[in-house]
């Protein structure tokens, strides 16, 4: 059993320039990057998307960096709107911003060997009933599937608090709606877990290990959606951890701090430390290899 991949989030990051992150996180001895594609890093709406990418997979490669994709930009698509428009969005030209920007997402990871495609369901539009927002959902996702699938690339759709879908269930929901088609995956964020599930992280962990195919951690209290430093919540990290060294996880395990840019550098170094100290051992007196 191999140890687990550590990760940093680039929204968390976003006071630097994409190089500077990517050096820095080499630097303190992270294995990948979860890279947001965003305005001020790796731009996927301005030209020559292409030859950007490709500038950036051989930097992460002589880095020696691993990569997840993710698409949860606040103001990507809309100036005047967080996360707007979604794939619930009531206007159908709307819908079709999100899913070419997936699209795009899908094309980048495979440009760069990404290990995932991160995504989220939207907040469920005013007005729509719930059983239609999960067939637009269901309908949306088709292309952006058949993409993945194309490109050998997991697209890992993240239970989100407060949106359509919310907690596991809804991922099981999902993915029965759409024939539990191989490509689609989960993103498991551990805060959300502990924010919002019935039970523990490290159980959630346990129960979607089939599906999981790309990992968010950072600490968070019960009932309260935000994203804390390790530390300054509730999450019990040393049986999360474990939990994925028992499935024998191979993807990364990307620390998601995107409201503390301001203190991006330093928490990343604290972050990598905690995570160190907290990560069960895989010879000796740890976990069975």
């Amino acid at each position: 059993m191999s140890d687990l991949r550590f990760a940093y989030g680039t929204n968390g990051l976003t006071d630097l320039r994409l190089d500077d992150a990517l050096t820095l996180l080499a630097d303190l001895g992270y294995d990948g990057v979860s890279l947001t594609l965003d305005h001020m890093h790796l731009d996927p709406l301005a030209p020559d998307l292409t030859a950007r990418t490709r500038s950036v997979g051989q930097r992460l490669t002589r880095l020696g960096l691993g990569v997840a994709v993710e698409t949860g930009a606040r103001y990507v698509l809309d100036p005047a709107r967080k996360h707007h428009p979604t794939l619930l969005d009531p206007d159908a030209g709307a819908r079709a911003a999100r899913v070419d920007l997936l699209l795009r997402a899908v094309r980048v990871a495979a440009e760069l060997g990404a290990r995932a495609v991160h995504c989220f369901s939207g907040v469920l539009p005013p007005g729509t009933a719930e059983d239609a927002a999960w067939q637009r959902l269901a309908d949306a996702l088709h292309p952006v599937l058949e993409a993945a699938t194309s490109e050998g690339v997991p697209l890992a759709v993240e239970p989100e608090p407060g949106h359509l879908l919310a907690d596991l269930a809804g991922f099981h929901r999902l993915r029965r709606t759409l024939g539990d088609p191989p490509a689609l995956g989960l993103t498991l964020d551990v805060g959300h877990c502990q924010c919002l599930e019935p039970e523990p992280p490290a159980d959630c962990v346990r129960a979607a290990a089939p599906w999981i195919r790309h990992v968010q951690i950072e600490d968070m209290r019960r009932g309260v959606h935000e994203h804390l430093p390790f530390g300054e919540g509730e999450v019990d990290v040393p049986p999360v951890l474990e939990a994925l060294h028992a499935m024998d996880y191979r993807g990364l395990v990307g620390v998601e701090l995107p409201r503390h840019s301001h203190a991006g550098p330093a928490l990343a170094r604290s972050s990598l430390a905690y995570l160190k100290a907290a990560e069960p051992a895989t010879a000796e007196g740890g976990v069975p290899c």
